[in-house]
């Protein structure tokens, strides 16, 4: 697949499962690797890996608005993918202002609203400004909501969360004493971004890799072991239903055993005399 030829947002077919809105993660973030290390299995460049990937998130994000997630985030670039090569760099920057170009439209389309998420210092101008323009075309959008994470960091975004708060306590906008989980929220990149229900990272690797560390501290974690060139939206799918079949307890717990009453035999409490709560 080429840049310039999206895939269609229904493939014939392909359904996706039916699953109870209940069941279904509303927020999916993916960490898309893999690619380097698929390119060079095949004898390829990294930066080719690079191409077809970025193709590919547009089939994901299909899969994503037919199966009915709300949000998707795409770790695109990372604070840290700087350290990489100056020629790798570049082209990932190039063609990411390449995609964002001759993509929105087809995004658009698809009533898809975008939302940069990330840094500004270091991201190059003319990137930045091709988010700013995809941003203002979809902006009225009310279909799914495609962050698009570049010169992005989780502790980078709590720093910066961080530094803005304590900015506004020295100057007496906020009190210190008023400050919330509620109000670290208001200050990070994307305010009105959901909690991440699903976390899916590719390329057989089982770490968070700094993406998202805040809104994710609830998600549930999906590692597939395919390259991100080879995940497509049958493997989002797939993810969901593992997903679906998941307990999510938040910190709490549900005693399954329904029919025993405490004081009955097994209960730990059936050796304890009020004696011993006097000790």
């Amino acid at each position: 697949m080429t840049i310039d030829a999206a895939p269609p947002l229904h493939r014939p077919g392909l359904t996706p499962p039916s699953l109870p809105p209940t069941s279904l993660p509303q927020h999916v973030a993916v960490v898309m690797d893999g690619n380097g290390r698929w390119a060079n299995a095949r004898g390829l460049p990294r930066t080719e890996g690079h191409r077809v990937g970025e193709a590919n998130l547009l089939d994901v994000v299909a899969g994503a608005i037919e199966i009915g997630v709300s949000e998707l985030s795409a770790y695109a670039f990372s604070t840290e993918n700087w350290r990489r090569s100056p020629g790798e760099v570049r082209f990932i920057m190039s063609f990411a202002r390449k995609v964002l170009r001759t993509q929105r439209d087809v995004l658009h389309s698809w009533n898809v609203k975008m939302r940069w998420v990330g840094r500004t210092p270091r991201l190059w101008k003319s990137v930045l400004y091709e988010l700013r323009e995809a941003e203002r075309l979809t902006a009225h959008n009310t279909g799914l909501i495609l962050n698009l994470c570049i010169n992005y960091g989780g502790r980078a975004e709590i720093a910066d969360a961080t530094r803005a708060i304590a900015e506004d306590v020295a100057a007496g906008r906020l009190k210190a004493s008023s400050i919330s989980e509620k109000t670290i929220q208001r200050y990070l990149y994307s305010p009105t971004m959901r909690d991440v229900d699903l976390f899916i990272r590719t390329g057989d690797e089982q770490r968070t890799s700094n993406f998202l560390m805040w809104s994710s501290s609830y998600a549930e974690l999906y590692f597939s072991p395919l390259p991100w060139p080879d995940f497509n939206r049958s493997e989002l799918w797939r993810a969901c239903e593992v997903y679906a079949g998941r307990e999510r307890r938040y910190g709490g717990a549900v005693d399954k055993v329904l029919h025993e009453e405490p004081g009955q035999a097994g209960d730990p409490l059936d050796d304890e005399t009020p004696e011993d709560h006097e000790q």
